[in-house]
């Protein structure tokens, strides 16, 4: 494959709060949308093969619900994807896996620039203070599904990483008790209109460090998801990362 240079663009999930805002930052690149209810004026379907058929690469942001057929439509279609759906059990992920045999495909917790180079420090930190308490606090507005939040879980899997071990193994979501030694912990709030934010705080006995993000705007993801979606469009097969992205 070769990089396209003005990719057609689809969004799945074009009628959410996300969706919406990718495509007006789309603009004159989008050729439709997927979502539960057709729309022909605004060339919307319900059908991911249809979709797929007319873009060279689709931006993702519908439920976890449906990656399973996504993944198979968009394989199918040969049709890059950008995917920022969170909350996917096993069997979803297989799913994407398997597709990335056969097209493009960026997975990403968050499209944000910013949180993308967090979690390589994140991933810094837990390699250089691996005995120091990691703890992860996520906030969102009251309207968010999953918690801990894909961003919360994909900071606590730099971490992990870093130090050699599963996030499986060692992340603790229920905070009574004491806490067990190596440890990563989270915490989740949700309440009113927040984006989203999220801290990272390692601590020992004589010292803390925090790292911080705070989404004060949804565009930012919205424009991370467009950066995402113009470099992945003509990319070999494979599964790729918003880090690799920001490489370009």
């Amino acid at each position: 494959m070769t990089q396209i240079s003005a990719p057609r663009i689809g969004i799945a999930g074009i009628t959410g709060r996300l969706g919406t805002l990718c495509a007006e930052e789309a603009g004159d690149a989008l050729v439709g949308g997927l979502s539960r209810t057709a729309d022909t004026q605004r060339n919307i379907t319900t059908d991911p093969a249809t979709l797929a058929k007319s873009c060279d690469v689709v931006i993702d942001v519908s439920h976890a619900s449906t990656v399973p057929a996504h993944a198979a439509a968009f394989a199918q279609a040969g049709c890059a994807w950008v995917l920022g759906t969170t909350g996917l059990d096993q069997g979803a992920q297989d799913a994407v896996n398997a597709a990335a045999q056969h097209i493009p495909v960026l997975q990403a917790a968050n499209f944000s620039p910013a949180l993308t180079l967090f979690l390589e420090l994140a991933r810094q930190l837990g390699a250089g203070l691996p005995d120091y308490d990691a703890e992860i606090l996520e906030v969102h507005h009251r309207q968010k599904l999953d918690a801990p939040s894909g961003t919360a879980l994909a900071i606590g899997r730099a971490v992990a990483e870093g130090r050699g071990v599963r996030l499986e193994d060692v992340a603790r979501t229920d905070q009574n008790g004491r806490r067990p030694d190596g440890a990563i912990g989270f915490a989740s709030l949700r309440g009113g209109q927040i984006v989203g934010e999220h801290d990272l705080v390692l601590m020992a006995a004589d010292e803390q460090i925090t790292l911080s993000h705070r989404a004060l705007d949804r565009r930012v993801f919205a424009r991370g998801a467009l950066l995402a979606a113009r470099w992945l469009a003509g990319r070999p097969a494979g599964l790729y990362t918003m880090a690799d992205a920001l490489k370009r």
